[in-house]
C-alpha cells in the first residue's frame, strides 16, 4: 500500500513538473496585424481552439465565418465571438465534413455570397470517434479529418486565388497533430473499418493532412496562395469526448492543466495565418509558433502525389475542375 502511495506521489509530482515546463515553454503569436476588410473562414470555429482562433480574428477586425455541423453550438459560438470582440461581422454556417454533399453545398454558398477569402483555417476534426463508413463510403474519422477538408479546400481554391495578391497571398492553414508520426498511408486500406486501431486512424488522417499540404504547396507555386500545416501540441479540448463523457472530461481537464488549454493551442495556427515570416513559406510544418519538422513519411513527395490522386477519385473531382 505504501509503495502504491509513493508511486501516485511520483506521478503527481512528475505531472506537475511536466505541466510547469510546458506552460513556460509555450510560445505565443506576437503578430498584431489587423484584418479589416478581409475575410477569414474557420472550420470547427465554434468551440475549443477553433473558437479561440475565430475570436482572435474578430478582434483584428476581420469578417469571420465559422462553420460546424451543429446549429445550437454554431449560434452559441457566434454570440460568444461577437460578445468578446464587439465585432458584429461574424457569420455561422452549417458544415458537416462527414458528408461530401454538405461540403459541396457549403462551398457553393461561400462562392456565391463572398467576394473574397483571405484565410482558410481547416481546424475542424474528430478524435477516436466511431469506426464506420459514412454515406459516401468513406471511413468516418478519415472523412471528417481529411477527405472533407481536402474537398472543401479544393472547391474554395478559386476564391482564394482571386483574393491573393503578390504582397499579401491568401493563406490556408491545416491543423495536424504530433500523432501524424504514427500515421500510415496504405492506399488500398485508407477507408477500411475494423482494420486499424482508432488512434491509428486518427494518426493516419493527420499524416494525410501534412502530405496534402506538401502536394498542394507544390501545385500552388506561381499563384498567390500559400498553404502550411500546424501542430498545436497537446491541448485540452472537447475532442476527447469521443473516449466517453466522464473519461473525456477528465482528459480535457488534465491536458488543459498539464499542457495547453484551447487559447494556448490556437497560437501556432494564428502564427501561421498572420505572421510575416510564415507568409513567406509554403508547404511547411509549424509547431510552437516556429518552423518544425514533420516525419520523413510526411515529406515523401511520391506518397503525397499518390494520396492526391486517390483523394481526387474518392471525393469525385478531377484536376481539370480545379
Amino acid at each position: 500500500m505504501a509503495l502504491i502511495l509513493i508511486l501516485i506521489e511520483i506521478i503527481i509530482i512528475g505531472g506537475m513538473l511536466v505541466g510547469l515546463y510546458q506552460k513556460n515553454t509555450n510560445l505565443m503569436c506576437k503578430s498584431k496585424k489587423r484584418f479589416d476588410g478581409k475575410t477569414v473562414l474557420v472550420t470547427g470555429g465554434t468551440t475549443g481552439m477553433g473558437l479561440e482562433i475565430a475570436a482572435d480574428f474578430a478582434h483584428r477586425g476581420a469578417k469571420v465565418i465559422v462553420a460546424c455541423p451543429f446549429q445550437d453550438e454554431g449560434e452559441h459560438g457566434k454570440k460568444l465571438i461577437i460578445r468578446s470582440s464587439g465585432n458584429e461581422n461574424v457569420i455561422f454556417k452549417l458544415l458537416d465534413l462527414s458528408s461530401l454533399k454538405s461540403v459541396r453545398e457549403f462551398a457553393a454558398d461561400i462562392l456565391a455570397t463572398e467576394e473574397r477569402l483571405d484565410i482558410l483555417i481547416n481546424n475542424a476534426g474528430v478524435g477516436t470517434a466511431k469506426d464506420c463508413l459514412t454515406k459516401d463510403g468513406l471511413n468516418f474519422i478519415m472523412q471528417v479529418n481529411y477527405f472533407g477538408t481536402f474537398l472543401l479546400t479544393m472547391l474554395l481554391l478559386p476564391l482564394l486565388k482571386k483574393t491573393g495578391e503578390p504582397s499579401e497571398p491568401s493563406r490556408i492553414v491545416n491543423t495536424s497533430s504530433v500523432l501524424h508520426k504514427i500515421g500510415k498511408v496504405d492506399i488500398e486500406n485508407l477507408n477500411k473499418t475494423n482494420y486499424w486501431y482508432k488512434i491509428q486512424l486518427y494518426g493516419n488522417s493527420k499524416l494525410c493532412l501534412v502530405l496534402f499540404c506538401v502536394e498542394l504547396a507544390r501545385r500552388l507555386k506561381g499563384s498567390y496562395v500559400i498553404v502550411n500545416v500546424v501542430d498545436p501540441g497537446a491541448v485540452g479540448t472537447q475532442i476527447f469526448k469521443s473516449t466517453g463523457p466522464s473519461f473525456g472530461s477528465f482528459l480535457t481537464f488534465i491536458f488543459g492543466v498539464l499542457f495547453k488549454h484551447p487559447w494556448e493551442g490556437a497560437q501556432t495556427a494564428l502564427y501561421a495565418a498572420t505572421s510575416t515570416r510564415a507568409g513567406k513559406v509554403s508547404g511547411k510544418y509549424f509547431m510552437n509558433c516556429k518552423l518544425g519538422r514533420a516525419s520523413s513519411t510526411a515529406l515523401d513527395v511520391k506518397l503525397a502525389k499518390d494520396l492526391w490522386d486517390e483523394s481526387l477519385k474518392l471525393v469525385k473531382i478531377s484536376d481539370e475542375q480545379l
